[in-house]
């Protein structure tokens, strides 16, 4: 996926191979659209491929109706991005510029067509990852988010886009212009989110815009998948890669967004292959159009919340809203997630002011603000190091005396000697201080100079510290230690290091038991359990013959 960061101009006057264009009209029919007419509208399915045979496609304004982009698709060229692989909503208008005719292929068809002509796939796929990169960097803006600066809400929507890379258009409410006035159409100019020229989302939440969009998939509760990996980290994501190139019906559910915690990672640089550093949000996202590729598909934000075993074997999980679904074998990839502190009213500033993550998102309300993260592992120091380019001054907040046994020595150095980062050892934040949005922290430091009380005026708080699994939705078909991280390998009685005390359950990731918390150990686990995986599906279909 290297290539995802090509200029897509040239990679658009890259025509397809003349045998692949036989192809693509052998599975699809010609159709003629008049000048004006809409090829594809925002919120439609995108179930089928269009090639352009002659003719020009512009993308459209939907609130204008004039053209929105200067360039157009025209002869030798196709429609498409990253969503069609997964079944995607359309979120672009797109309209005849003159009369066109062009050749469609129904998405089924097509995919299978792309699964058997390997330099077909990686021609369409290519582009079609550019184009959705260079639709989020642009910032899109067919969907509309406003008031992420005022509403927790809209903030939660505005975090799921982002992380999802779905491309979409902030604003902000206190910017007080006329134009955001205009485009919120809603009473009282309250914060909302606005799909299209008119499609409003009334109490917007990231599962209705999934809806919107198709990434909440339709689940047939009567079907059973091979495998369904519950977690879309670094471990699920690679897991998803191979059991896709190995032929296994895979599905994976995740609750907020592809990437885990790992996502919220602005730039991890001791992951090999990437010398300058890649975000977590990157880096899974490369993962996750590899698998859509392959053939597994990916649900969210859903979210498990339990799991029991069939009289057949198979694993039927509990969904948040009801819904079931079902696999022969289950991979455990939930990972971890940071502790809540015990703080009073930590929970109404969550969203304004306080955070768990730290991406370009969050970083823009800490403009000419004091902020202060906690915590000592290496997503802390990632954060600390990302927002200091926005932030008047950062404090790191670390309970310990030193940094050494938990963090990188790379990042550790680094945060030690920037000027532009305190760090505060022996401590802890034990008060939060503000109505509507967080205004200052109080810091309590201890240490050979006695406990002593700081008040730090701060508009943004992140709270990055400690690892509680998400293992609780598992129902206790699987032991788990102590602490609640899933025992495998000689710790569950099994030969295999990734088999859980239930047959057909693996686990792989940080919420194993004993697991290094690195995102390459993730992602190596991740890919190694496949193999174990098929040969428990292959051992358990010819003892059911």
């Amino acid at each position: 996926m290297e290539t995802l960061g090509q200029d897509l101009e040239t990679m658009r006057r890259v025509p397809l191979a003349p045998d692949h264009v036989d192809a693509i009209c052998a599975i699809g029919g010609e159709r003629l659209y008049k000048a004006g007419d809409i090829v594809m509208d925002i919120g439609e399915p995108m179930d089928r491929f269009v090639y352009v045979l002659e003719g020009d496609i512009e993308v459209v304004d939907p609130h204008t109706g004039e053209r929105l982009l200067p360039s157009s698709l025209g002869p030798t060229q196709f429609m498409g991005e990253i969503g069609f692989l997964n079944g995607g909503t359309n979120i672009m208008r797109m309209r005849a510029a003159i009369d066109t005719r062009v050749i469609e292929a129904p998405r089924g068809a097509m995919l299978d067509l792309m699964s058997r002509v390997p330099e077909l796939s990686d021609h369409l796929i290519t582009v079609f990852a550019a184009r959705r990169r260079k639709q989020f960097e642009s910032h899109n803006d067919t969907i509309k988010v406003i008031g992420a600066d005022r509403n927790p809400q809209v903030q939660a929507v505005e975090r799921f886009l982002s992380r999802n890379r779905i491309p979409f258009q902030s604003y902000d409410m206190d910017a007080g212009d006329r134009e955001t006035a205009t485009l919120c159409d809603l009473t009282g100019h309250q914060p909302g989110v606005i799909v299209g020229a008119k499609t409003r989302l009334v109490d917007p939440t990231p599962r209705k815009v999934a809806q919107y969009l198709g990434l909440d998939l339709g689940i047939c509760s009567q079907r059973t998948y091979d495998l369904l990996i519950v977690g879309g980290g670094p471990a699920g994501v690679a897991a998803a890669v191979y059991a896709g190139s190995e032929g296994i019906e895979a599905l994976v559910i995740e609750d907020t967004a592809v990437g885990g915690q790992a996502g919220t990672s602005s730039r991890i640089e001791n992951y090999m292959g990437f010398p300058t550093g890649i975000s977590g949000t990157d880096l899974t996202f490369r993962g996750q159009v590899q698998a859509m590729k392959f053939g597994t598909r990916f649900v969210m934000p859903r979210r498990v919340e339990g799991v029991s075993r069939r009289e057949d074997g198979a694993y039927c999980a509990t969904l948040d809203d009801g819904d079931e679904i079902c696999a022969r074998a289950l991979l455990v990839a939930t990972g971890v997630q940071y502790r809540r502190l015990p703080l009073d009213r930590l929970e109404a500033l969550e969203g304004a002011g306080v955070f768990y993550s730290a991406t370009e998102m969050e970083a823009r309300f800490c403009a000419r603000t004091e902020v202060v993260v906690i915590g000592g592992g290496n997503s802390a120091g990632q954060a600390a190091m990302f927002l200091s380019r926005a932030a008047a001054h950062v404090h790191l907040v670390v309970r310990g005396s030193s940094l050494a046994a938990s963090m990188s020595s790379y990042l550790s150095q680094r945060l030690e000697a920037d000027p532009r980062v305190t760090i505060h050892y022996h401590s802890e934040v034990t008060a939060l201080h503000g109505e509507n949005w967080l205004e200052a922290i109080t810091l309590k430091s201890g240490g050979k100079t006695g406990d002593s009380d700081q008040r730090i005026d701060s508009r943004a708080l992140f709270i990055m510290i400690g690892a509680a699994p998400n293992t609780g939705w598992l129902s206790g078909l699987a032991a788990t230690d102590e602490k609640g991280f899933v025992l495998t390998g000689a710790a569950a009685g099994q030969d295999d290091g990734y088999a859980t005390t239930a047959p057909g359950i693996f686990a792989v990731g940080d919420v194993r038991s004993g697991s290094v918390k690195r995102v390459a150990s993730a992602v190596g686990e991740g890919s190694v359990v496949v193999s174990r995986i098929w040969q428990y599906l292959e051992d358990t279909r010819i003892s059911g013959e």
